[in-house]
């Protein structure tokens, strides 16, 4: 059996509750061209796509609890740490400037921010990305999301896509999955570059993929950046979220690794909670009897624009507590327990390490 160095994790985070981070979000929106108003895809500048629900402290507790021998973790941020965030040898922030071109910044979707995570320096070939809704829920064991050349996937539980050309009113993930199937179709067409028979077939299917912990090989990402240039280039031109443009990592990465036979389709045991729908609640309950038998499970924050002290809110951080209740070792001891001295992080900028201090 092949033996493989320990599998990175990166997560992206965002503390939308930062006043200076909201000011500039605030004039990177009046500054969009009306244009570019006009195409911003649905929900892709409210509150709940960037706030900040204690989400990431809970699912680095997960990640200790069922994957203990991960290998390093990466925070990608605006220049943002969480308040109770330690600093650790193991966990790295790594800030926009430092990954992504000055002439591109500030951007505020995500799809944008997670096609450059193949380009941290010292990254793993092989890593899980995050959004830090996505929790592990039982022990993992690598084989199940990765295969020597290839990783595993799973499709969504939401209805099939419909057939047809992007639309407005339709999910950014529906106009996600058209627009990968089309650079395939198009792909398909030229003989140099033959697609496989099913793998082609499972590639085409008009579904989404879940909302998961996506196992990714550095090296594909960095083949598929020449590879597919035109869809690099369409999503690093946004600021928000625009319904017309692709998503790389999220959706055409998977779809295309499977026309080549080096992803395959897997039946997790899954769970997807909308914190923002009427049985939030219930499901929310149901998780705390599924715990160490769910592979991966979201929580997703769909209250929009709701406030921060909203119901709904609180009783999802309330559930996250009752579910992981154990600090990890990337959280700060309580403010009486504090050293006093000032500490570091490890920080990479450029491609070098260096060392930040917080207060």
């Amino acid at each position: 059996m092949t033996q493989h160095p320990a599998i990175d994790i990166v997560y992206l985070w965002v503390d939308g509750n930062d006043p200076v981070w909201r000011q500039k979000r605030s004039d990177a929106a009046a500054g969009q061209s009306t244009q570019r108003q006009g195409s911003l895809a649905a929900y892709g500048n409210v509150e709940g796509r960037f706030r900040d629900n204690d989400e990431l402290r809970y699912s680095l507790r997960a990640l200790e609890r069922y994957f203990p021998d991960h290998g390093q973790v990466y925070v990608v941020t605006d220049g943002q740490s969480p308040a109770w965030l330690r600093p650790c040898g193991r966990l790295t922030l790594v800030d926009h400037r430092d990954l992504i071109p000055e002439t591109s910044l500030p951007t505020f979707d995500s799809a944008h921010i997670e096609s450059y995570v193949h380009r941290i320096a010292g990254l793993s070939e092989r890593f899980f990305y995050f959004n830090d809704d996505v929790f592990f829920g039982a022990p993992v064991r690598p084989a199940e999301w990765f295969f020597d050349g290839g990783v595993f996937s799973a499709w969504s539980d939401e209805p099939a896509v419909r057939a047809g050309p992007v639309h407005p009113e339709d999910s950014f993930q529906a106009n996600a999955c058209r627009r990968s199937i089309e650079w395939l179709e198009a792909r398909a067409a030229q003989p140099a570059a033959p697609l496989l028979g099913q793998a082609r077939r499972c590639a085409h299917t008009l579904r989404t993929f879940a909302h998961a912990p996506r196992p990714m090989l550095r090296s594909m990402l960095f083949e598929l950046e020449d590879l597919a240039p035109d869809l690099f280039s369409a999503v690093r031109s946004t600021v928000f979220r625009l319904w017309d443009q692709p998503t790389v990592v999220s959706d055409f990465v998977m779809r295309w690794a499977l026309a080549h036979g080096k992803a395959q389709i897997r039946a997790y045991r899954h769970a997807y909670v909308s914190s923002g729908e009427p049985d939030a609640a219930e499901a929310m309950a149901l998780l705390a009897t599924a715990m160490d038998d769910l592979d991966f499970f979201c929580i997703n924050d769909t209250t929009d624009d709701a406030a921060s002290l909203d119901p709904r809110l609180l009783h999802v951080r309330e559930r996250l507590q009752a579910l992981f209740p154990v600090p990890s070792s990337f959280e700060r001891a309580p403010p009486t327990a504090r050293a006093a001295a000032r500490p570091v992080w490890p920080r990479v900028r450029n491609g070098t390490p260096e060392s930040r201090a917080l207060g």
